[in-house]
């Protein structure tokens, strides 16, 4: 359009002729046009010229360089040293070489053909492109006309002179034609550049290049974005700014090619589909913006006139507004025309969009981008490549709209060189998409093992964006000339790191050069980067180069090849745009990968998932509501994987559930889960509850799990906790993000269902559901009912299992109905994989009812022609073995190739590494492994098919058990630097010295251990020895050694070496510290069974007493190594491994040892009152010397004596070391449980244990036999008062934990009659003032405990006189180790009774404070990973009858074991039952802080109680009132079930 026509109606134009500047331009362009293009043909005159105007340097500097006769051809070899020579100083010399250097670039860069010259035709810049080195010529004519939309993809043109235009009006002219061009162009749906500098008719020839002169091209840009906001409608200004792109400057040169100073000011429109969708776009007449500020700046001047609506559209060549006032007769009918055909126009415009991609991706370099990102495959969905790694530097802004791709990647490094990407550049824009881990070089340093490494940096879990030019953590950036010096090192450490084997995938990771800016420098960091990943990868197979412009790929060829000596122009895209190379590889992702992902949220509703937000819970693969939706291809294959025996992925359940498909089977509990287990759990009041999913090995209990969240996706927040190792704190951080995502306001939230699965330990399942609790609290987390259910999916050894209300089993039997729905579904299988019953074992043996003839069958036809020479075999065999004794057992893809000899190239059609286990291929199936790296592996496709292969190797094939584990442990490829050979160590490890234990006795060696033992006799020891040549510095395997020789072997001399190993590994280990001691304690017992004959001679003696001492100085320091580590994992507080009892237990059992030996010296063995004088002695109460003197054979025992005094401290303090260690370990089980009521069966075996060394100790030091004594009468009195101790002694009845215990370990009525009838008729009738205050306390204790068992007992005291003694004893000095009994029995005697309050009862806080203090003091060290027992609990009744004991409330319920009491007693399921309810009292209260202060029968009374469950008081407002039953424990009263 004629910019003459356009400035008489435009209000931003003032009426002048030419200015002055243009003038003057003209002057310094006919200087400039003397000056030859090609610098070698310049005269010395020339040279003279064009130094003087260069800026800085001084006239007298272009006259040196006359004076020397300096032409064009000697410019070009002048040098800095050169012009200091000639006297030109160093400052003026550098801005000389330096202009000369950029004049001889400009004429590089800049094409030398005929359409460079003046007057001849040009192409317009490139259409949205930033960077090409592309320049305008003063006076050519650009060949393209001012148009309208053509394809939509075409840009249409418009031009603007740009020259009747002042300082004050420019601006306002730029913002307001493009606003009008853009909204054309917009609501048109065509792309579309407006361009300021070029001419049109009649004035200048349409398209002549005429530039403008631009001073501060920030302001054009900030202005622009300004009117965007001003002139577009409020709900459009987001899309116009995507639309409208900043401004692009474009260099005019002069006719000669040196630079004009002026530019062309362009812009670029894109209407893209996905933004603009069926929008319509108004603009104002004004900017609105403006208009407000003068409102607010006149408030009382009236307001002025409305803007204008208006609503362009391209017409021909110009832009036309469609609401302006015409003389036709329908003035909006061409508006309302234009705006009912949007829908049609912007249909038009998405296909031809796809259409112009389909272009590109079909041509050249487009395929070769599909192929070469792909590894082949063309598409990203089943790439070949499963990594891949960004090499960029810096980037614009305006580039970001241009790189989605990256997010799409899911790069797992990023190696950026701009130092300013944190701020303002690529990873500031990349954070805002997705989760960012942010390193610099030097964290890839390997100093410690490289998945330990690879694990701190998240490295396959986030991105890891590291700054390989410094910008962050005050690390300055280097310039181009020092990076090397200072940087290159490090950044060479961090490419050796990613490619390493065990990090990355060989050959199926691809390294990406981004080149968003132009490499010219061949020192540039970027070169030496290159060629450093080019010789880590040993080739350009991984490597593919991406910039936008044939000028920078020329340039990036160039430097490379004089680099490298190699052409890399078969690795490198440059013909196509950012935005193209973005739009084909966003093609390459499957409708799927594309769409967006939603959440549920309560009452039905959707919020959307954002991506950044599902990456950074890293921990979880969540799975959505829309999970699938648009569908996959690569259908077959999944299921072939599926049916064949891997693992069930979600596409499985989504492919059953499309039309012609038959509904995925259903198992038999399936039901019962959806309709009772998980509404049931959804009331319960806690935090996070757990529901248990038991299952044998291979009866698709995981698959079950799954299928349960896939229903209930759309109602929880349903996520699969993808490593079971995973540090804990961090997965209850992650979960309970997910359950707050976007419910922060809500009441009422949709809960998060959370499978958890490969566990084999329940500890650590509570662990975890501890840690989600805390978490809940910390964030102040109402739970009114269930928010975070964890579903634990657990295999079980036992092909049956009792149920509970939180427990399904799984076993290995099909019902009718479920084998008939598998009948059915392999009819629908055999339409579609022909050969379903031959490969597909996984399902046929659940098909077939687990039938072992047909698993049997399977593995005896596979294995027929096994020969454990070949590669495929070995490799089988080891997978087998990890197998059968390793639950999730597996080898990663690389080690297996590597193994194997298959050669993985970077592209398509390589082997499948399945098929290279040759006939052995159909008992394979792939797996992902999530360790501390992520990575892909193999794994044997059932758990019976790999038992039955073992058992069909050792019968058939004669391999062994034991030679297949030193095939594994000897093999030492299978060991090499490959992804995953840290979790086959790791796995191992487990299968060599994992026990299970039981009730009935500690398991001495693994299950593989103990089947080589028995299988193959002897040939263990040869495995254990090669398991310590694998394990060179592991204190584990040479503890496992030292167990071996001292249990096995009887050769304690290996055994203290192997002993003495683990020790040096493990100093501060009180486990490994206990081996040491265990050596000593069997070596002992070993030769006091081998002593021959009835007595012990003195040589002997002496051996056996310097052993026994040896013994229990090595079991007090496991003890003292025990208590140090008790203290550093409270304060850890993560660490919840119960303090190790070893010690004190093997202490009590070396003085059994020494009872036993005693017993068989002459010294101690005549008779009755020699017993008893053994007993006085290690009682302390008799010296040796005086059993010497009354000794009547003194002189024949003189040998004995004089060895027993040796062990003189040994001997005296035996009874008062053993009974300490006795009362301490009693204390220890009575009074702290299980953090979660489970049965820890290690502790029952050292219970067992601990019950008969007690019945030893009791023989000896707890009766009397001698009649002598009995026949003094002066001694009867006496004799009396010691045996009644000695018979509570003997009943445990001389502490108040052992009387507690009788709450449970269901002793007779009548005996602990008998025990009360002793207290009150001998000690407190006959022996009161004996008593100790111990006894007295006792006392109490009994009463309680009696009341209990047989109310009706006539030894009980009446409860107020037990309240009356109770008083007495508070008001006496009592000893710090009788003060936690004492108050414990005082808080529960003297809680206020209703109608009764008592005077005694005031002092009930100081008592708790009490109490309180004395736990700590006596319990602190030993109690983590333990919680105080309950053990009463305050009921409705009056006197005795109100304290209820935990049996009391089992009898209350119908449960089968203690593991269904405990589950329910976690979950809070035993407060809802109707007679508890019942039975106990509900006490109000209120809360203060993590406390509440529970409200008494005395007004002016209250009570802190501590929650046994804190989260239930997570979320309640401090004050706010609750109530809750009461219990008593060690720790001071205790609030269950608040409400």
């Amino acid at each position: 359009m004629m910019d003459d026509q356009e400035n008489l109606s435009d209000p931003y134009i003032c009426e002048e002729g030419t200015n002055a500047v243009m003038a003057a331009e003209g002057e310094v362009k006919s200087q400039e046009e003397d000056l030859p293009p090609d610098i070698n043909d310049w005269s010395k005159h020339q040279v003279r010229d064009w130094a003087l105007k260069l800026p800085d340097v001084d006239n007298r500097v272009a006259e040196i360089l006359f004076q020397q006769d300096i032409r064009g051809r000697s410019l070009l070899l002048l040098n800095t040293t050169d012009l200091n020579q000639m006297g030109v100083t160093f400052g003026p010399a550098k801005l000389i070489i330096h202009a000369r250097d950029e004049e001889v670039k400009l004429k590089k860069e800049e094409p030398t053909s005929s359409s460079n010259q003046p007057g001849d035709p040009r192409k317009p810049y490139p259409f949205c492109r930033y960077h090409d080195t592309y320049r305008y010529m003063e006076g050519s004519i650009l060949d393209i006309i001012e148009s309208g939309a053509s394809d939509l993809i075409e840009p249409c043109h418009e031009y603007k002179g740009f020259t009747n235009t002042t300082n004050e009006t420019k601006m306002g002219k730029f913002t307001a034609e493009v606003i009008s061009f853009a909204a054309a162009c917009m609501n048109s749906r065509t792309n579309g550049t407006i361009h300021f500098g070029i001419g049109d008719e009649p004035n200048f020839v349409h398209g002549e290049v005429l530039g403008v002169v631009v001073e501060d091209r920030e302001a054009y840009a900030k202005q622009l974005k300004s009117a965007i906001d001003g002139y577009f409608e409020h709900k459009h200004k987001q899309t116009a700014q995507k639309c409208i792109r900043p401004p692009r400057f474009v260099a005019i040169l002069n006719k000669n090619t040196t630079s004009s100073g002026k530019c062309v000011i362009e812009v670029d429109i894109v209407p893209d589909s996905t933004v603009c969708q069926e929008n319509i776009y108004h603009t104002f007449s004004v900017d609105t913006s403006k208009a407000k500020k003068k409102a607010k700046g006149k408030e009382t001047v009236q307001t002025e006139t409305q803007p204008l609506k208006q609503f362009f559209v391209r017409d021909g060549g110009s832009s036309r507004d469609l609401l302006l006032p015409t003389t036709f007769a329908k003035p909006m009918q061409e508006y309302n025309q234009f705006v009912d055909s949007m829908a049609q126009l912007s249909q038009r415009r998405k296909q031809a969009e796809e259409k112009h991609l389909n272009v590109i991706k079909n041509s050249t370099q487009g395929s070769r981008l599909s192929q070469m990102i792909t590894g082949g495959s063309l598409s990203l969905d089943k790439s070949h490549f499963e990594r891949y790694v960004i090499v960029t530097n810096r980037s614009d802004a305006i580039q970001f709209d241009s790189l989605g791709f990256l997010v799409e990647l899911n790069p797992t490094a990023v190696l950026d060189f701009d130092p300013e990407s944190a701020k303002h550049g690529l990873e500031s824009h990349f954070e805002q998409q997705s989760a960012v881990s942010v390193h610099l070089p030097a964290q890839y340093k390997i100093t410690e093992a490289v998945e330990d490494i690879a694990n701190k940096l998240k490295l396959t879990r986030n991105t890891s964006w590291i700054f390989c030019n410094g910008g962050i953590e005050t690390e300055a950036p280097s310039d181009v000339d020092q990076w090397l010096m200072e940087k290159g090192a490090s950044v060479r450490d961090v490419i050796s790191f990613l490619c390493r084997k065990d990090v990355l995938p060989t050959k199926r990771f691809l390294v990406i050069f981004l080149l968003l800016s132009p490499v010219s420098e061949k020192m540039d960091p970027l070169v030496e980067t290159f060629s450093t990943f080019l010789q880590e990868l040993k080739g350009t197979e991984q490597i593919l180069c991406i910039c936008d412009n044939k000028n920078a790929f020329n340039s990036w060829k160039d430097l490379i090849h004089a680099r490298c000596r190699i052409d890399i122009a078969q690795r490198c895209i440059y013909e196509l745009t950012f935005a193209e190379v973005n739009g084909t590889i966003l093609s390459l992702l499957s409708k799927n990968r594309r769409s967006s992902r939603f959440l549920p949220c309560h009452g039905s509703g959707q919020v959307l998932l954002e991506k950044k937000v599902e990456r950074s819970l890293n921990t979880l693969e969540i799975l959505c509501v829309n999970q699938c939706e648009g569908g996959h291809e690569d259908k077959i294959s999944i299921e072939e994987n599926f049916y064949k025996g891997g693992k069930v992925s979600w596409w499985n359940f989504y492919f059953s559930e499309q039309p012609g498909s038959t509904p995925f089977i259903k198992r038999d509990k399936f039901d019962f889960i959806m309709n009772t287990v998980i509404p049931d759990l959804c009331f319960l009041r806690k935090a996070c509850v757990l529901f248990n999913l038991m299952h044998v090995p291979g009866c698709g209990g995981s698959t079950l799990a799954m299928h349960t969240l896939w229903a209930l996706r759309d109602r929880f927040r349903c996520a699969v906790l993808r490593d079971s190792k995973a540090d804990f704190a961090e997965v209850a951080d992650q979960v309970v993000k997910l359950l707050m995502y976007q419910q922060d306001e809500s009441v009422q939230r949709a809960p998060v269902l959370l499978m958890i699965d490969d566990f084999d330990d329940k500890e650590k399942v509570f662990d975890l559901q501890q840690f989600i609790e805390k978490e809940c609290e910390k964030r102040h987390i109402q739970s009114n009912s269930a928010q975070v259910i964890l579903l634990n999916c657990m295999m079980s050894e036992l092909p049956e299992q009792t149920e509970a209300e939180d427990t399904v089993f799984i076993g290995n039997n099909l019902s009718d109905k479920e084998q008939k729905l598998f009948e059915e579904k392999l009819v629908e299988i055999e339409k579609t994989h022909k050969n379903a019953q031959k490969t597909f074992y996984g399902f046929m043996i659940m098909k077939k009812n687990f039938l072992p003839e047909y698993v049997q069958g399977v593995s005896r036809k596979t294995l027929k022609s096994f020969n454990i020479n070949q590669k495929e075999a070995q490799l089988l065999a080891v997978l087998v073995l990890l197998h059968v004794y390793c639950k999730g057992g597996s080898l990663s893809v690389s080690l297996c190739e590597e193994f194997l000899g298959l050669q993985p190239k970077p592209f398509c059609g390589t082997i499948k590494v399945e098929d290279g286990f040759g006939k052995f291929s159909t008992l394979i199936a792939s797996c992902s492994v999530e360790g501390k790296v992520v990575f892909k592996a193999v794994k044997i496709i059932h758990s019976s098919i790999a038992r039955h292969c073992l058992q069909e190797l050792t019968t058939t094939h004669n391999v062994s058990k034991a030679e297949l584990a030193d095939l594994l442990l000897t093999t030492n490829n299978l060991y090499e630097s490959t992804q995953g050979k840290d979790k086959l160590l790791q796995d191992v490890h487990h299968i060599l010295v994992k026990r299970y234990h039981s009730v009935e006795e500690e398991s001495q060696f693994s299950p593989l251990i103990q089947h080589i033992a028995t299988e193959t006799p002897g040939l263990e020891e040869m495995v254990l020895k090669n398991a310590s040549k694998r394990f060179e510095k592991d204190a584990v395997v040479s503890q496992l050694l030292a167990r071996y020789y001292y249990l096995k072997k009887r050769d304690f001399s290996e055994a203290k070496f192997w002993a003495k190993r683990a020790r040096d590994f493990s100093k501060d280990s009180s486990y490994i510290a206990d081996t040491s001691a265990q050596v000593i304690k069997h070596e002992l017992k070993n030769v006091i069974a081998n002593c021959k004959g009835d007595l012990v001679g003195h040589d002997d003696l002496k051996t056996f007493l310097k052993m026994a001492q040896s013994a229990v100085d090595a079991f007090k320091e496991t003890q003292t190594l025990a208590k140090k580590e008790s203290a550093q994992r409270l304060q850890i507080k993560t660490d919840n491994c119960p303090f190790n009892t070893s010690g004190c237990l093997g202490e009590i059992q070396v003085g059994v040892l020494v009872i036993d030996m005693l017993a068989k010296t002459p010294v101690f063995s005549s008779d009755n009152v020699r017993h008893d004088l053994m007993s006085d002695v290690l009682s302390d109460n008799v010296k040796l010397e005086e059993v010497e003197r009354c000794d009547q054979r003194r002189n024949k025992h003189r040998p004995y004596y004089i060895i027993l005094r040796e062990f003189e401290d040994l001997l005296y303090n035996l009874k008062c070391e053993m009974k300490a260690n006795i009362d301490f370990l009693d204390n220890f089980f009575v009074n702290l449980g299980s953090r979660f009521g489970m049965k820890d069966s290690r502790e029952q075996v050292a219970q067992n244990e601990l019950f008969r060394c007690f019945g030893v100790y009791a023989k000896l030091f707890c009766k009397t036999d001698s009649a002598s004594l009995l026949k003094n009468k002066t001694m009867q009195k006496k004799l009396k008062l010691i045996q009644v101790r000695q018979y509570l002694e003997m009943q445990k009845a001389d502490t108040y934990f052992g009387i507690l215990n009788f709450l449970s370990n269901d002793i007779s009525p009548e005996k602990l009659d008998k025990i009360a009838r002793q207290y009150a008729s001998c000690l407190v009738r006959e022996y009161g003032h004996d008593m100790t205050v111990k006894e007295r306390i006792n006392f109490l204790y009994l009463n309680v405990v009696l009341s209990r068992i047989k109310l009706e007992s006539p030894h009980i005291l009446p409860y107020q006189k037990l309240i009356n003694y109770l008083c007495q004893i508070l008001c006496e000095p009592v000893r710090l180790s009788d003060s936690l009994p004492l108050h414990f029995i005082a808080v529960v005697l003297l809680w206020p009774q209703p109608n009764q309050p008592s005077q005694e009862s005031k002092g009930l806080v100081r008592y708790i404070s009490q109490m309180r203090t004395s736990y700590y003091s006596e319990m602190n060290e030993v109690c983590n990973g333990k919680r105080p027992v309950v053990h009463f609990f305050l009921g409705k009744k009056q006197g005795y009858d109100r304290l209820v004991h935990l049996r009391a409330i089992k009898r209350c319920m119908v449960v089968t074991d203690q593991e269904q009491f405990s589950s329910m007693w976690e979950n809070g399921k035993i407060w809802k039952e109707k007679k508890v309810e019942e039975l106990l009292c509900r006490v109000t209260g209120e809360v203060k802080h993590n406390l509440i202060l529970a409200d008494t029968c005395i007004p002016d009374l209250k009570v802190e109680v501590t929650p046994v469950f804190r989260s239930e008081l997570s979320g309640r407002a401090y004050g706010s009132k609750v109530s809750f039953f009461m219990g008593f424990s060690m720790k001071g009263p205790v609030a269950l079930d608040i409400r």
